[in-house]
């Protein structure tokens, strides 16, 4: 089971996310689930970095199956309101993936 936790500000952005677990929805290497989510969050770390030249906050600690992100603090407006945009849009990605694969990724998301 892939489990995502999606933490917010008490004003409701995005100010990161964890994810760990493996899917096993599928043989190594053909499992969906995991090749998915793996896509859109790493995907979604890149074009942050890519896009916003913002460097998030990563941490892979171990061998697969983890990824944790955090959004620097000290960002220009502009460059956290595309931040959020793409944070977003990885948070509506999970949503959906839940949604049609319940048995194998759940996300919760977390309202400080």
């Amino acid at each position: 089971m892939i489990d995502v936790r999606i933490q917010h500000s008490l004003h409701g952005d995005i100010i990161g996310f964890t994810m760990s677990g493996h899917a096993e929805a599928g043989p190594h290497g053909q499992d969906i689930v995991c090749a998915g989510a793996s896509a859109v969050s790493i995907g979604t770390v890149n074009a942050i970095h890519a896009l916003c030249n913002v460097d998030v906050v990563v941490d892979t600690a171990g061998e697969g199956g983890y990824l944790e992100c955090a959004v620097p603090d000290g960002l220009s407006p502009r460059k956290y309101e595309d931040v959020q945009l793409l944070m977003k849009g990885l948070e509506l990605s999970l949503l959906s993936m839940e949604e049609t694969y319940r048995s194998f990724i759940t996300v919760e998301i977390d309202r400080r």
